[in-house]
């Protein structure tokens, strides 16, 4: 009996809404083309109306620190880089080139992890909710009721959500993985298909020349058989 690798055991070629790898590669990446487009779109309306869209901290009623024009141009530097990435993905998706679709697996690669060290730090450093509590505005919705929840509490309800997260991010990572494994496959047989196609029409002869047999040499005549 042949053993199965985990990443064979976990393969599939089917994704949530039993649509394909291929298909939710696309829907995702257009998807999150469509996010950091918006983003970027409101980034750059508020470079364009800096009075507009720039708050002080009076307004917000605490001590953070207003986006000042330079990491607002960082910002709209890394949304260009995601529609890229993402734009990627999804043609290499919608044109069966696996090498595309790399740059976004690697991104969500980066992401699982960034979330995963936030939920870490969170259960070493507790105290932080609470900090991050303080810092909101007071016209915060329910902030003074969730204040008023134990640290334990808050701290529990917090990582349940980042579990959520961090599940459903992993299910996303996977459905690319087995889209880019889908590809690869794929591209892999093409290629071996188009080798033993030609293997075969070099090493054996036509059809014709196989099936015609040779033809017979007519018996000898009768008085030399005799003589």
């Amino acid at each position: 009996m042949m053993m199965m690798s985990p990443w064979d055991r976990w393969y599939s070629t089917s994704c949530c809404l039993c649509c394909h790898v291929r298909t939710g590669t696309i829907i995702l990446g257009v998807w999150y083309m469509l996010i950091n487009a918006v983003v970027l779109l409101i980034l750059l309306t508020a470079l364009s109306d800096p009075d507009q869209y720039h708050l002080t901290s009076a307004e917000l009623a605490n001590d953070l620190d207003v986006m000042d024009d330079a990491n607002m141009c960082i910002a709209s530097a890394i949304s260009m880089l995601m529609i890229l990435i993402c734009g990627m993905a999804t043609y290499g998706a919608y044109k069966l080139r696996a090498t595309w679709i790399i740059p976004f697996f690697c991104y969500q690669i980066f992401d699982f992890a960034l979330n995963t060290l936030v939920a870490v730090s969170i259960v070493v450093y507790p105290n932080t909710i609470q900090d991050y509590l303080q810092q909101l505005p007071d016209n915060f919705p329910y902030k003074e009721e969730i204040a008023a929840l134990s640290n334990v509490c808050l701290v529990l309800i917090v990582l349940l959500f980042i579990s959520c997260i961090l599940g459903f991010k992993a299910y996303l990572i996977a459905c690319v993985w087995n889209c880019y494994r889908y590809v690869t496959s794929r591209g892999t047989s093409e290629i071996l298909l188009y080798v033993t196609t030609n293997d075969t029409t070099v090493l054996l002869p036509p059809y014709d020349d196989s099936v015609t047999l040779p033809p017979k040499q007519p018996p000898p005549p009768y008085s030399t058989a005799t003589a």
